[in-house]
């Protein structure tokens, strides 16, 4: 590992090597290519130099107590020569998990699809529980959320609900959200206080830049209606709402959040790349209506990754066997707990498979 550490930083000294000549410094192709494997590498190197800073220091240390040192000295050289160890080991396992293999869609924005499962009301209140947690979640990471499209349920919950969340390394976090969230609470609609359960299902997915996904115009179909309503109805006398159907894929993104025809086109666009890029990562492994069934499955209480016991003030994750027991806390956007603990558990099982 040392090794591979030492290659990078003598690339890294390289690339600023570069950067310091002055036709590479009017070169616009290849300036912000450069400037960007620089930035991905800087973290990695300012902590690789800090850890061999930090090796010469504990030798340099070790070696007052062999030249014989002053009794008084002893405890104070002892304690540097731990406290550097710490500082050492700690250096060695960020070291270790800055060479794992790097999700390259982790820095993106994020589309987020929440839609009520089983459950009929209760399941489409608990969407918009879910989406409350996930739009606070993103205002304390300050990131900015913002709807695209929703369908509302008779009493003020979601049917469905998409948003976009954008904010540096979005993906990274929210992807850990994928899949069923299962809810045990007394519904407001149950009068005889019986615990009901219900489900949501959570989709994340990357938004990709223009130039990764190159849709062909002549191959979409654009149709303009008026907003509706929660129970289907017009609320719009003016056509903003805008529906945009891939052709070849059948693939289709409607917006209608907007009161501007123009701003819900292009939110529509948005969710159309991201669901045609998600479509294309996924037919590399597997055919598209599995893939998307490995992720949010059909909304059957058994498929689930989460819970959510209210009378327990309990959330569960299945996935790592986690309970913790703030609800209120992880449903007012405290997320934080839970999804380290998800990447912990990701980067342990790399680690393992990954020979550094």
């Amino acid at each position: 590992m040392l090794d591979r550490l030492e290659l990078m930083e003598r690339h890294y000294e390289e690339l600023n090597r570069l950067l310091s000549q002055p036709e590479v410094a009017i070169d616009i192709k290849q300036l912000p290519t450069l400037n960007q494997e620089r930035a991905k590498l800087e973290e990695t190197i300012a902590k690789y130099r800090e850890y061999k800073d930090i090796s010469k220091r504990l030798e340099e240390t070790k070696a007052m107590l062999d030249d014989g040192a002053e009794p008084e000295m002893v405890t104070l050289i002892k304690e540097e020569i731990d406290h550097l160890k710490q500082r050492r080991d700690s250096l060695l396992q960020e070291l270790k998990l800055s060479l794992l293999p790097k999700d390259p869609n982790d820095e993106k924005d994020v589309i987020v699809e929440i839609r009520a499962g089983i459950g009929g009301e209760e399941a489409s209140l608990f969407a918009a529980d879910l989406f409350r947690m996930y739009s606070r979640y993103a205002q304390s990471k300050g990131w900015q959320a913002e709807i695209i499209d929703t369908t509302r349920s008779q009493i003020g919950g979601f049917k469905e609900i998409i948003f976009e969340i954008k904010g540096k390394g979005a993906f990274s976090r929210l992807k850990y959200e994928r899949g069923v969230h299962r809810v045990q609470r007394v519904p407001i609609t149950e009068a005889s206080g019986r615990i009901h359960t219900s489900t949501v299902t959570v989709a994340v997915l990357p938004e990709p830049e223009e130039i990764e996904i190159d849709i062909n115009p002549d191959d979409l179909k654009t149709e303009l209606f008026r907003s509706r309503g929660a129970g289907g109805q017009s609320v719009n006398k003016v056509t903003t709402a805008v529906r945009i159907t891939h052709l070849p894929t059948g693939i289709v993104a409607s917006c209608q959040d907007e009161r501007s025809q123009l701003r819900n086109k292009i939110k529509a666009m948005a969710v159309l790349r991201a669901r045609l890029f998600d479509r294309e990562q996924r037919q590399q492994q597997a055919e598209i209506t599995l893939e998307r069934r490995s992720q949010i499955g059909t909304g059957e209480r058994s498929e689930k990754v989460r819970t959510y016991n209210f009378p327990q003030s309990r959330t569960t994750d299945h996935r790592i066997d986690l309970n913790l027991h703030n609800l209120p806390d992880i449903l007012d956007g405290q997320l934080d707990s839970l999804i380290d603990a998800l990447v912990l558990n990701e980067q342990n099982k790399v680690t393992a498979e990954t020979s550094l």
